[in-house]
């Protein structure tokens, strides 16, 4: 069995930091991408940043330039470094891992949600 435990959500001023973690366990032969999206309570789920294997990070227009994606292979763990945050960031994040499992079966795998609020 595999799964994704986040860590890392909480209530920060404008202008703060915070950083996500995430890690996946289980019986893993690869992690082939993982992810950040969010959800604000009425919308959709979006796509914040992703880091395929192998390749460079890829975020979402409005996150550019203040969020950094970066993984410790080593953890199978992904980070969100969320710098310069702003009230409209304030949504659940969830992280996502597309993994290979030492079975050879393909699991796309969601994480419990972390909640993350910025106050003006």
């Amino acid at each position: 069995q595999v799964q994704l435990v986040e860590s890392g959500g909480g209530l920060v001023q404008a202008g703060g930091s915070l950083r996500l973690s995430c890690a996946a366990s289980g019986s893993i032969f690869r992690v082939d991408n993982m992810a950040w999206y969010r959800q604000v309570q009425g919308k959709q789920r979006e796509l914040v940043a992703t880091i395929p294997r192998g390749r460079i990070p890829d975020y979402t227009d409005s996150v550019k330039g203040r969020f950094t994606i970066f993984t410790d292979t080593t953890k199978n763990t992904v980070y969100l470094q969320m710098n310069g945050l702003k009230p409209e960031d304030t949504a659940v994040y969830y992280c996502n891992a597309k993994v290979k499992t030492r079975t050879y079966i393909d699991q796309e795998l969601w994480g419990q949600g972390t909640l993350v609020t910025v106050s003006s």
